[in-house]
């Protein structure tokens, strides 16, 4: 790596040919945005290791990681700032000595932060101009896309780019997110691939693939083993005892190749990771930072796809703001309920939804918290709430607030009507269809 930024500098001393006010751009002041900006880089596994190596080679001197990951021996392949005296210590604090060591820079600061993103306070992500992702954890990036919008007023005061990058197998994408001006992550969630799932008649009688048997560990013989205690697959110890419950199981039926890897693909719905797609979506994101930094091109609206499957095939187009997203769409969201419903009901409802997708809820109106999961006593105390039916609690056109422990964010919803009889019937599916 070298601290040679010659390649640059000209490239900066003129607004680019795209860029539609040339006559506003100030080559110095973007040379100085380039050296002072702060950036922050969330994840630093495969997509951040490439990332920070860009983003330092190209000239910026203020970069944060953050990372609660620490090195695995199935990381050394692909994610190059790490070896294998490095097994076992953090990724953002390896990562950012490596950056460091070989830049040689004494200009260039890099901070790391060994935690998880939700340990750190909302002034902690204001001070950034730019946040990059390159996490493979759909639930991290919604936590940061909520935060982000959150912290835009009326005036478009604090507003922070959010560049997002994610990559499959030979596949990815790289977006760029204005918050409330642009489409949120949120937006897109049902772009997503789902969560493979195997029939539980398979699982537990008559599994054919090593997929069978991790899932049988997972959901039938975890919860029986450990009644009460939550499968982590961030704690090794977890991952080792559900790799032996599955190696047993396979063993059992006559079945190869349960590894240790595919047991935590498996339980975290990992896409194995190729080297060359990190690569291509990476300069994608850094490219975007660098020109929202220093404005000598248009940046992308704000939506690239990636297909290496074949050939080389990419295609960019504008994803649209989902009207009704949690998020940024509008504040207060209009939903129906059925009569029949409990409080319980209605939660689970909320989690059922594409556009909602809160997992665990906390639900009150101005009279009253509903349930409230937390403080413990609070929970206790609320919880025969869930067993009564909802039109009891909350009238119609009466605003409900919900929260939720693992996004930022809090929604509005409203009742326009309660629907359908007293008693839940029988054939509930022409009522729901309509």
């Amino acid at each position: 790596m070298s601290r040679n930024l010659s390649g640059i500098t000209p490239l900066l001393a003129v607004a680019g040919p795209f860029n539609e006010y040339p006559e506003e751009y100030e080559p110095h002041s973007a040379q100085l945005a380039l050296s002072s900006t702060k950036i922050l880089v969330v994840g630093a596994g495969g997509l951040g290791c490439e990332i920070l190596k860009n983003l330092a080679l190209v000239g910026f001197k203020d970069i944060h990681v953050i990372d609660m990951d620490t090195v695995d021996v199935s990381n050394l392949n692909r994610q190059f700032l790490f070896r294998a005296a490095d097994v076992g210590r953090s990724k953002a604090d390896t990562a950012a000595t490596f950056i460091r060591d070989r830049m040689k820079d004494p200009l260039l600061q890099i901070t790391s932060h060994f935690c998880k993103i939700q340990d750190k306070t909302p002034d902690f992500y204001q001070q950034f101009g730019v946040v990059i992702c390159g996490l493979d954890n759909v639930e991290a990036r919604r936590w940061i896309n909520a935060l982000l919008v959150g912290f835009v007023d009326v005036e478009m005061n604090n507003l922070i780019p959010l560049v997002d990058g994610g990559t499959e197998g030979f596949r990815g994408q790289s977006r760029v997110i204005l918050p409330t001006v642009t489409s949120c992550f949120e937006c897109s969630l049902d772009m997503i691939s789902p969560k493979t799932t195997y029939p539980v008649c398979t699982i537990a009688n008559t599994p054919r693939l090593p997929e069978h048997c991790i899932e049988w560990a997972s959901q039938l013989e975890w919860p029986r083993l450990f009644p009460g205690r939550k499968f982590d697959a961030d704690v090794s110890e977890d991952v080792d005892t559900m790799h032996l419950l599955a190696l047993a199981r396979a063993e059992q039926f006559g079945i190869e190749n349960v590894t240790r890897a595919l047991t935590l693909g498996v339980v975290k719905n990992i896409i194995p990771a190729i080297a060359s797609t990190n690569a291509i979506i990476a300069a994608s994101c850094c490219n975007e930072v660098f020109k929202i930094v220093t404005s000598c091109n248009p940046i992308l609206d704000n939506y690239m796809m990636y297909s290496g499957d074949d050939s080389i095939f990419t295609y960019t187009y504008a994803h649209s703001k989902k009207p009704n997203c949690a998020v940024c769409g509008t504040k207060v969201k209009h939903v129906r309920a059925f009569k029949w419903w409990t409080l319980q009901n209605f939660i689970d409802d909320l989690g059922s939804k594409q556009e909602v997708l809160m997992r665990t809820p906390s639900v009150g109106t101005s009279r009253a918290n509903l349930y409230m999961r937390q403080p413990e006593f609070l929970e206790a105390t609320t919880r025969p709430n869930l067993a009564l039916k909802l039109h009891l609690l909350v009238d119609v056109g009466e605003e409900i607030l919900v929260t939720d422990p693992n996004l930022p964010i809090s929604m509005k919803l409203i009742i326009d009507a309660y629907e359908g009889p007293e008693e839940q019937p029988e054939d509930i599916s022409s009522l729901l269809r309509s």
